[in-house]
């Protein structure tokens, strides 16, 4: 029986479950087809002892929404944990959750992310409106507790949480615990809230088990064996500049070697790379703050020098509201306690400016090394979307990364990964895991057409698909909009999009660079020049794909489309941002913004 087949029959699969299986399938040969069938068989039983060993009660539904991974982590940590207890568990991502079910749910967690402006990871976005809607049903038989991620830089803190925590509470549910907030530095009190969470289900679950520690239980991994709490260490093969010499930018194409490490990645995944801090920043710092780099410092249980935590361990070039409250109060700076006091200006501070500047403007000399070390976030990997296919690229690995630049009163400052990478040498080690991003993904069908959006790095994703539907053999139609300031200078990967059309590989391409004329011209003016042949491939079945930022370009993209849809589709505005919707439901529109 085909894949297409047990679709169409009743299953225990969801939709989402059963198009993810189709296109692993695909990418099988018949030998690994076989493999997987044994090992999901293996798998089946396993769980089946497991289920008979569960004692009778009540069974712990673990939601999470996750964009980064970091909610899907936690979430997978704590089944173990309470299945390690003999709880029965139902651990499922919100999009892959049908909402008609929470009428019947007596035992909820719900861990979920925060994107950008308050905004809900893509996999929570149809449980976060529902439960906003009308259609939501009463719960008083539920009991919830909701673990929110966010980063408090952000005006709109670990909102999707909150969200989550009040409509529950609205709707007659009972929290187990009071909702807890976790900034990007989150390890620690996620492991206490989950310590907490198992006891407080305790008397709603029946077991004679005893509540296993945290440290008992290892965190799940990948197929692999590696992930971001477990790394691997790649070798760098190439740090390539592939902007012109007087482009505006610095724009890098970065190729890294996964060895024997057995990671696999499908298109539209993200790479996510540790890095060490600018040595010549660190310098900077220890000298201005009047520190030795020798000093030791704890480090949670470990101890190491002042120098070794600044360069491998903490940000350096992102700040927090915490940070700037901390330096007000040691600096007696009452412009900076003002700036501290005030939320908005607070925020926009941290947008502008890194550790160096801040000490620079306010300068302080009355703080030690373990003061200094207690107050910093410790580093958190950078998430870049992947630029290749293991198709074409096989053990490798691309990467295509902005240096994020800019110079303050006269001092160059850099973005810390993408400086790192930027620097890099042949040889040179890194530590890497993927992360997958099951909400971007290529249609199962080749012959599906796609329209790929992707200015400036924006375009790292679509190269990926570019090099998967040509080892495919796709027949769909491939349509690619892109923009940057000069064709001359800004032009990435020029010469394989040429030769992807000539090939007839790419349908159709169009270009937006924005400084060549007087007029400046960007990605969504050609969307609307287009938008009859646009519309003309949605009505025909088109994957519709958005990669890049999510400040501007994104919402600019967004309009541009409900304008194609309105001028073309005969549909007013609502109904045009509706019709887009619709299409994200369907996962014909799909986005990598930020």
């Amino acid at each position: 029986m085909s894949l297409k087949e047990l679709s169409s029959l009743v299953s225990p699969l969801t939709e989402s479950q059963v198009t993810q299986l189709q296109q692993l399938a695909a990418q099988l040969s018949p030998l690994q087809q076989a493999w997987v069938s044994g090992y999901l068989a293996a798998s089946a039983g396993v769980a089946a002892q497991t289920t008979a060993q569960v004692q009778p009660g009540n069974t712990l539904t673990i939601l999470y929404g996750s964009q980064t991974g970091n909610s899907r982590g936690i979430a997978s940590q704590l089944a173990q944990q309470a299945r390690a207890n003999g709880y029965a568990v139902n651990l499922s991502a919100m999009g892959e959750y049908n909402v008609r079910s929470l009428k019947q749910e007596q035992l909820l967690v719900v861990i979920v992310s925060t994107q950008g402006e308050g905004d809900a990871p893509d996999d929570a976005i149809e449980l976060h409106k529902f439960l906003a809607s009308k259609r939501a049903p009463k719960l008083e038989q539920l009991h919830y507790a909701v673990l929110a991620l966010g980063d408090s830089s952000y005006e709109f803190f670990c909102q999707t949480g909150k969200d989550f925590d009040e409509r529950l509470a609205a709707l007659g549910a009972k929290p187990l615990l009071p909702r807890v907030d976790c900034d990007v530095d989150y390890q620690q009190l996620s492991e206490q809230w989950q310590q907490q969470l198992l006891v407080a289900v305790q008397p709603h679950l029946q077991t004679s088990a005893q509540v296993v520690s945290i440290d008992s239980v290892k965190p799940a991994n990948t197929a692999s064996g590696y992930s971001k709490q477990q790394p691997y260490e790649a070798d760098i093969l190439l740090s390539q500049k592939i902007t012109g010499r007087d482009s505006t930018k610095d724009t890098r194409h970065i190729e890294i070697d996964l060895g024997e490490s057995g990671i696999q990645y499908q298109p539209g995944d993200a790479l996510g790379v540790y890095f060490s801090n600018y040595a010549a920043l660190v310098d900077e710092l220890l000298s201005s703050l009047q520190l030795d780099g020798d000093s030791a410092v704890m480090l949670q249980d470990r101890a190491l020098s002042l120098r070794q935590a600044l360069l491998d361990e903490k940000e350096l070039t992102q700040l927090y509201p915490g940070l700037v409250q901390f330096w007000a109060q040691h600096c007696g700076s009452d412009e900076l306690q003002a700036i501290a006091d005030d939320r908005e200006q607070s925020r926009l501070f941290i947008r502008h400016h890194q550790l160096a500047d801040l000490q620079r403007l306010y300068p302080i000399t009355n703080v030690d090394a373990q003061q200094l070390i207690d107050v910093l976030r410790p580093i958190t990997p950078r998430l870049y979307s992947i630029a290749s296919s293991q198709s074409e690229v096989d053990t490798e690995v691309h990467l295509t990364v902005g240096l994020v630049q800019e110079v303050r009163d006269g001092i160059p400052r850099y973005g810390a990964a993408s400086g790192f990478l930027a620097r890099a040498e042949e040889g040179q080690k890194l530590r890497v895991y993927v992360e997958a991003n099951k909400h971007f993904r290529l249609p199962t069908d080749p012959a599906t057409p796609v329209i790929m959006i992707g200015p400036g790095t924006g375009v790292a994703p679509f190269r990926a698909f570019m090099q998967q539907r040509a080892a495919q053999g796709a027949s769909g139609d491939s349509w690619l909009f892109f923009g940057n300031p000069h064709f001359e200078q800004d032009f990435l990967y020029q010469t394989e999009w040429q030769q992807y059309l000539k090939t007839g590989q790419l349908s159709r391409i169009s270009l937006a660079f924005s400084r060549d004329q007087q007029q400046k011209i960007y990605v969504q003016q050609r969307i609307r020049e287009q938008g009859e042949a646009l519309w003309q491939w949605l009505q025909r079945g088109a994957h519709l794909y958005l990669c890049g930022d999510a400040e501007r370009m994104a919402k600019d993209v967004q309009q541009a489309l409900v304008d194609v849809v309105v001028a073309y589709g005969g549909l007013d505005a609502e109904a045009a941002t509706e019709y887009l919707e619709n299409l994200r439901q369907q996962g014909r529109f799909q986005k990598d913004v930020y």
